[in-house]
């Protein structure tokens, strides 16, 4: 699998490649008995990609020869026993690409010059991707989070460690054997590393913030520099060393209530911007002003996916076996906002149930 998406990987993917850059896309479940199907709706989707190649007479032997074992590569690498929610596989000449992701994505292969982005798009701005710091006197470790999962960031200096005497101080530190730890100098500097470090990974790829540990330590941490505004103290100390699954369950409280505190914030700009009639409801409506580069707020249901068809340049409800329906509308939206520099927040289903499901702030 491919490592977590970012905007930066979004950007590399949307690039031009020589045809025939293919897309593959299904749905895939996270239990039984419903996983049982996803083999072989892989498998047929794999013979569908390899038959769409072969009869297209715009692809040559040799490059249909590369993207068929790209596309061989790629399936030898698809884990459907910890699947989630939808499956993206991209090959191009010389290259493949493979994610699982947690949001539904419809079943689809496309052709083209340039790959499927949408979907990706979509999901990556689903999960609202986190930080969380994890500090203690002799180790500072960097996760990179969402709400489905907490994995340890190692790279950009992550994680800081240093060797302490004795050697479990942050053990004796929650229980009061070594009080003076955070007040001494040597500390006071390597969490001003760490601290500079982070500011780093911030500018690069901002995003939420959690620092986890001690009062001390945290009390600490912020003498060294402040931290951006927003960010979300948790007194929790233990956790620089992981688990994983810890640190996820600590950050679970806080996250709960700050994804509460974002969904009131939007939805009292959604009513605020009625008021001054610059806003946008309901999936016709927000995708004109999208298409208009208009959109300031875009905000969406979590599971919304309404199958719909472009009637006239109006999108209209559709059945999904009607010619031309969509059902992956939504995510087309997600990704022409993004684009045109719009904030995109997804918040809990009947959240925006008095306005459609779908809802935007406009910048005219």
């Amino acid at each position: 699998m491919d490592p977590a998406l970012n905007s930066d990987v979004l950007a590399k993917l949307r690039q031009p490649r020589p045809y025939p850059a293919v897309s593959l896309v299904m749905p895939t479940h996270r239990r039984e008995p419903e996983n049982a199907q996803d083999l072989v709706r892989l498998r047929n989707l794999v013979a569908a990609a390899e038959k769409a190649v072969h009869d297209d007479p715009a692809v040559t032997r040799e490059r249909r020869a590369d993207v068929l074992d790209q596309l061989r590569r790629a399936v030898a690498e698809v884990d459907l026993a910890h699947a989630e929610d939808g499956l993206v596989i991209f090959v191009a000449p010389g290259e493949y690409h493979v994610w699982s992701v947690a949001r539904t994505v419809p079943e689809r292969v496309v052709l083209a010059d340039t790959f499927l982005t949408r979907n990706l798009v979509a999901a990556q701005a689903a999960e609202q991707p986190s930080w969380t710091l994890a500090v203690a006197a002799d180790r500072v470790s960097l996760w990179s989070g969402d709400p489905e999962r907490v994995t340890e960031h190692t790279g950009d200096g992550f994680p800081f460690t240093r060797d302490l005497d004795p050697q479990d101080v942050e053990r004796e530190e929650r229980v009061g054997e070594v009080p003076s730890t955070f007040r001494d100098e040597a500390t006071r500097q390597f969490l001003r590393e760490a601290h500079q470090a982070l500011r780093a990974v911030l500018a690069a790829r901002p995003r939420p913030l959690y620092v986890v540990g001690e009062p001390a330590a945290l009390a600490l941490l912020e003498e060294t520099g402040p931290l951006l505004p927003g960010t979300t103290p948790v007194q929790h100390g233990g956790l620089a060393r992981g688990p994983a699954t810890a640190v996820r369950e600590a950050l679970e409280p806080a996250r709960v209530a700050r994804e509460a505190a974002a969904s009131t914030t939007v939805v009292a700009e959604l009513d605020a911007a009625r008021g001054r009639r610059e806003y946008a409801g309901g999936i016709d409506e927000v995708w004109q002003a999208v298409k208009e580069g208009r959109v300031r707020l875009l905000a969406v249901e979590d599971h919304y996916r309404p199958v719909v068809r472009d009637d006239g340049g109006h999108l209209e409800p559709a059945e999904p076996s009607e010619a031309g329906a969509r059902d992956d509308m939504v995510d087309e939206i997600v990704e022409r906002a993004l684009d045109t520099g719009a904030e995109v927040q997804f918040v809990r289903d009947d959240t925006l149930l008095d306005m459609d499901r779908i809802a935007g702030v406009l910048r005219y």
